[in-house]
C-alpha cells in the first residue's frame, strides 16, 4: 500500500479516512501535508499514480479502468475497515468518482461524503482547456469535449495549458522538470479521456452528500448536475482565486475545517 499512498501521518484510532486524488500532473506532497491538518479523527490518504515520485519508473496507467481497478484492490481492505470519505481536485474529481461508481458497484461501498473539486459534474459534457492562438498569445478559447480535443504534442502548448490553470502559479524554470511536467500531465489527461459515465442507463448511484467547491475566477456552470447523482445534500462554495483556489493558505484552512465539519457530522 505504500507504494499507491502516502499517507504523512498515520492515525490508527481515526473514525475516517480521507482519500484525496490529486489533479493531472499533480504529486502527493501537494495534498498529503493535510494528515497533518485535520485532528486525530480523521486520516488523510494521498493517492500516488503510477509514473511518478516513487513510482517513476513504472509506466503511466493505460486507462482509467485499469487505474480503478489497482486503487480499489490496494484500498478494499483498508475501505471496508472503518469509514471514508473521498476529495477530488480537477481531473483527479473523476478518478474519486470512477473508484466510487466501483465500489459502489461491486462491494455495496460507498464513501460517508464526496468532496469535489474545480470540475464539472460526470453526467455532462467533459471538459477541457482549449488553448489557440490569438494575435501571437496563447489564449483560453472555450471549454470542449475532452474526449474530442486531442492532447497537445508540443511540450510548450502543455506548459501553456498548466500554466493558465495554475492562475499566478509560476512554473519552475529548470528545463528537466518541466519536461516531466508535462510528461505527466499528457499521459494524465490520456487516463481521463479513457473515462465514460452513463447517468441514463442507471439509478442515482449515491446516497452519500457531495459538496462542490470551486475558485470564483473558474467557471463552472454545470454544477447542479451532481443533484442527479446521490439522493442525499449537495452543498456549493465559491472560494477566491483561480483552478489552484485551494493552494491559497487561507482557503485550504477553510476546506480542512468545512470537511472536518461534514465529515464529524456523518453517520459514522
Amino acid at each position: 500500500m505504500e507504494k499507491l499512498v502516502a499517507c504523512v501521518q498515520k492515525k490508527p484510532n481515526a473514525l475516517c479516512r480521507l482519500i484525496c486524488f490529486l489533479w493531472a500532473g499533480g504529486g502527493t506532497p501537494q495534498l498529503a501535508h493535510w494528515g497533518r491538518l485535520f485532528n486525530d479523527s480523521i486520516e488523510v490518504f494521498c493517492i500516488r499514480l503510477p509514473g511518478r515520485e516513487t513510482r517513476l519508473g513504472e509506466p503511466f496507467p493505460k486507462d482509467m479502468t485499469s487505474l480503478v481497478n489497482e486503487i480499489t484492490s490496494v484500498l478494499l481492505k483498508e475501505l471496508k475497515e472503518k469509514p471514508f470519505a473521498f476529495f477530488g481536485h480537477s481531473l483527479g474529481m473523476y478518478t474519486s468518482f470512477a473508484v466510487a461508481l466501483h465500489l459502489k458497484e461491486k462491494y455495496g461501498l460507498e464513501p460517508v461524503h464526496l468532496f469535489v473539486s474545480a470540475a464539472h459534474a460526470p453526467n455532462v459534457s467533459y471538459r477541457i482547456i482549449n488553448i489557440v492562438k490569438q494575435n501571437h498569445k496563447l489564449a483560453t478559447k472555450s471549454h470542449l469535449a475532452l474526449k474530442s480535443t486531442p492532447v497537445p504534442d508540443r511540450n510548450n502548448d502543455l506548459l501553456a495549458c498548466v500554466g493558465m490553470l495554475r492562475g499566478n502559479f509560476e512554473l519552475p524554470p529548470n528545463e528537466d522538470f518541466r519536461r516531466n511536467i508535462a510528461l505527466t500531465f499528457r499521459e494524465d489527461a490520456k487516463v481521463f479521456k479513457t473515462f465514460s459515465f452513463e447517468k441514463a442507463d442507471m439509478n442515482t448511484p449515491f446516497s452519500c452528500d457531495v459538496t462542490c467547491f470551486r475558485g470564483s475566477d473558474y467557471k463552472i456552470y454545470d454544477v447542479q448536475c451532481w443533484q442527479e447523482l446521490t439522493n442525499g445534500d449537495v452543498s456549493f462554495y465559491e472560494l477566491p482565486g483561480d483552478h489552484f483556489y485551494l493552494l491559497k493558505p487561507s482557503n485550504e484552512s477553510f476546506l480542512i475545517k468545512h470537511i472536518t465539519t461534514c465529515i464529524e457530522n456523518a453517520s459514522l
